[in-house]
C-alpha cells in the first residue's frame, strides 16, 4: 500500500462470482467513505477463461488503474500463476488452503470451515474486508441489500460465514492493509460508465432507445431498461443495427428524444443512417462504445481506436459533434450535452466511450437533477405559418422543425436531395444551396464546443494531451512525475470534434515537449490535431494490447 492507496484483484474463472465478490467489495467500500477505481478485465465466455475485478480504493480521489497488485483474491490456480509477478513488494495473495499454488506471501484460507460451498464468496469478501479494517456490520448491510430481496432463505447462511470470517482473519494479526479511517463519510453513488450515460439521458428526457446487444454497450439499455416504466421510455431490442439507427430517427423524427448504444462492429452498419440522421436532419445521438478491432477482435477488451471511424463515417459530407468523456461524472453530464445538442443543430451526435469507461464503477457525488432541465424537442416557431418549408435557408442552418400531428403544416421528408419545402429535386444549384445550409450548423455547434481541460503550468516543460478515458491516467502520471520536481502538465480533451485550435494551440505552442497519450496504435488524436492546427505531436505514448492507460504505463513509456 503507497500513501494509503491499495489495489485489491479478484481473479478467477467465470461463473466463480469474482463479480459478485467484486461489487459488494466495491460498495462496502464507497459506503465507507473511499474513493475507488475498477477495472473489469473478462473473456467473452460465459464460463471458464481467466477474468479479474479489479479496485483500487484511497481516502483521497483517484481516478485511474493500477498495475501492480497489493492484495490478490485467487479463485484459482491460474490467477496466481498470472499475477504473482504483479504483486507489490509487501503484497498478499487469498486463497484456499486446498489448492497447491500457495507460496510464502499467501494467506491460506480453510473455506470449507468458515462455511457452505455456497457462501465462498462471502468468506472471500470476508477476508479481505478484515484485512482493509472495514466494519463488519457495513459489509453485512452491503451483502444483504445485495442478496436479500433475491435469496432472503440465505441472509442468515452468508451472515454467519462472513462473521467467521471476520474473526478468524483477526484472529492472524496481519498488517499493513488497514485503510486510513474515514469519519463522517458523504452521501456518494457507486456508478459505472454506462450507467451515467443512461441516468443522464434519463435526466435529459430520453423517450426512445433502440439497441442490438454488443459488449460493452449493451448495460446502457440493460439500466435504461429497469427504469422504462417509470420514467416512461420506450426501450427497443432490434434485429440487427440497421434497423436500430433506423426506428431511432423514426421515432425523432416523430418528436421523441432519441439515442442508440453500439461498438465498433454495430456502428459501421449505422452509417448509411448517419447520413440519413444528416440529410433529413433528424435528431439522434449514437453511443460507441470502444472495443479493439478490426472486425470482432478482442470483443470484451478495451480501446480508442475509432475516434478516425467516427469523424468520417457516413458518406457525403454534414456537420457532427463528437464527445469523449473521462469519468463518469463527464458520462452523465456530456450524454445531456450530446442530446441538447442534437436537438439543436438537428442531425447527429456522437458519444465516443470504451469498455474499461463503460465498466468502471467510481464513487460519484450525487447528481442534483432536481436543477437540470430536460432537452425540449418541441418546435417553438408560428405552427400555423405559411408556407411552411421544413428545409428553409437560414443564416445559421438550423431550419423551423415541426412535428407531423402536431400542426396544421406538412411535414415532408425526403432522403435524396430535396427543394426547402421537402420535396426531391435534381436541381443542381437548389443541391448546392441545401448542402450549404447544413454545412453552416457547423458554426453553430462550433459555438457550443467544451474547450480541453487543462492541469498544471501553462507553459510546462512536459504536457501531456489525451483524450476520453486515459483522462485519469495522464492526470496522474503528471501528479507523479511533478513530485519528483518536474514541471508537468495535462491537457483533457472530452469533445474531439470539432476543435477550435483557439482553446489549446497556444498551451500547445507554450510547452517544452509535448506528449500525445492515447488508447490506440497509431495515434489518432495527434493526427487530427496536425490536420486543423499544423501543429506536429512527435513523441506519443500508444497502449493497444486491450488494457487500459495507467500512469506506471505512461511513466515507462516516457522513460523507455
Amino acid at each position: 500500500m503507497n500513501n494509503g492507496v491499495l489495489n485489491l484483484l479478484i481473479g478467477g474463472e467465470a461463473g466463480q462470482g469474482l463479480v459478485t465478490i467484486g461489487q459488494l467489495m466495491a460498495k462496502s467500500l464507497v459506503r465507507a467513505g473511499y474513493s475507488i477505481v475498477v477495472t473489469q478485465s473478462y473473456q467473452s465466455r460465459i464460463r471458464g477463461g481467466h477474468n479479474t475485478f479489479a479496485i483500487r480504493v484511497s481516502p483521497k480521489e483517484i481516478h485511474a488503474s493500477q498495475e501492480e497488485v497489493d492484495l490478490l483474491i485467487a479463485l484459482n490456480e491460474e490467477t496466481v500463476e498470472l499475477h504473482r509477478k504483479h504483486l507489490s513488494p509487501g503484497g498478499l495473495i487469498i486463497i484456499d488452503e486446498s489448492l497447491n499454488a500457495a507460496n510464502d506471501k499467501s494467506l491460506r484460507v480453510p473455506f470449507n470451515e468458515l462455511g457452505s460451498s455456497r457462501s465462498i464468496n462471502i468468506i472471500a469478501l470476508g477476508i479481505a474486508g478484515s484485512l482493509l479494517g472495514l466494519d463488519a456490520k457495513l459489509v453485512e448491510h452491503a451483502v444483504d441489500d445485495f442478496f436479500g430481496h433475491k435469496h432472503p432463505e440465505n441472509v442468515q447462511e452468508n451472515r454467519k460465514a462472513l462473521a467467521n470470517s471476520f474473526k478468524w482473519c483477526a484472529a492472524k494479526e496481519i498488517t499493513g492493509f488497514h485503510l486510513p479511517g474515514i469519519s463522517n463519510p458523504a452521501e456518494r453513488l457507486m456508478m459505472n460508465g454506462n450507467e451515467a450515460i443512461a441516468l443522464g439521458a434519463l435526466s435529459a428526457g430520453l423517450k426512445f432507445y433502440s439497441f442490438y446487444p454488443m459488449t460493452p454497450s449493451t448495460s446502457i439499455a440493460l439500466t435504461l431498461a429497469a427504469h422504462a416504466q417509470r420514467m416512461g421510455v420506450a426501450v427497443e431490442q432490434a434485429e440487427d443495427e440497421i434497423a436500430v439507427i433506423n426506428m431511432a430517427l423514426g421515432a425523432s423524427f416523430a418528436g421523441a428524444l432519441s439515442m442508440v448504444g453500439t461498438s465498433g462492429g454495430g456502428f459501421a452498419l449505422m452509417t448509411e443512417g448517419v447520413s440519413l440522421s444528416a440529410m433529413t436532419e433528424t435528431p439522434v445521438v449514437i453511443v460507441v462504445s470502444q472495443r479493439p478491432g478490426p472486425a470482432t477482435g478482442l470483443p470484451t477488451r478495451t480501446a480508442q481506436g475509432d475516434l478516425e471511424f467516427v469523424l468520417h463515417a457516413g458518406h457525403g459530407e454534414f456537420p457532427r459533434a463528437v464527445f469523449s468523456p473521462g469519468s463518469v461524472e463527464e458520462c452523465f453530464h456530456l450524454t445531456r450535452a450530446a442530446l441538447y445538442l442534437s436537438q439543436e443543430c438537428q442531425g447527429p451526435v456522437i458519444i465516443l466511450t470504451d469498455q474499461f469507461l463503460a465498466d468502471s464503477y467510481r464513487a460519484v457525488p450525487p447528481f442534483d437533477v432536481e436543477k437540470l432541465a430536460s432537452v425540449n424537442t418541441e418546435c417553438e416557431a408560428d405552427l400555423t405559418a405559411s408556407p411552411y418549408e421544413r428545409y428553409a435557408d437560414t443564416g445559421n442552418g438550423v431550419s423551423p422543425r415541426h412535428i407531423p400531428g402536431l400542426t396544421e403544416n406538412l411535414v415532408v421528408a425526403d432522403s435524396d436531395e430535396h427543394t426547402t419545402d421537402g420535396h426531391l429535386t435534381e436541381d443542381l444549384t437548389s443541391a448546392k444551396k441545401m448542402i450549404d445550409k447544413r454545412l453552416r450548423k457547423l458554426d453553430l455547434i462550433r459555438r457550443e464546443v467544451i474547450p480541453p481541460e487543462r492541469w498544471g503550468d501553462e507553459k510546462p516543460d512536459l504536457l501531456l494531451v489525451t483524450w476520453g478515458s486515459s483522462k485519469g491516467a495522464a492526470i496522474e502520471a503528471a501528479g507523479r512525475l511533478g513530485a519528483e520536481g518536474m514541471n508537468v502538465s495535462a491537457l483533457h480533451f472530452s469533445q474531439v470534434w470539432p476543435l477550435v485550435s483557439q482553446h489549446f494551440l497556444s498551451t500547445l505552442e507554450g510547452a517544452g515537449e509535448v506528449v500525445c497519450v492515447e488508447g490506440n496504435a497509431t495515434g489518432q488524436l495527434a493526427r487530427l490535431i496536425r490536420r486543423e492546427t499544423g501543429f506536429l505531436i512527435e513523441k506519443q505514448v500508444h497502449r493497444y494490447d486491450g488494457l487500459p492507460l495507467t500512469a506506471e504505463f505512461i511513466i515507462h513509456e516516457l522513460s523507455s
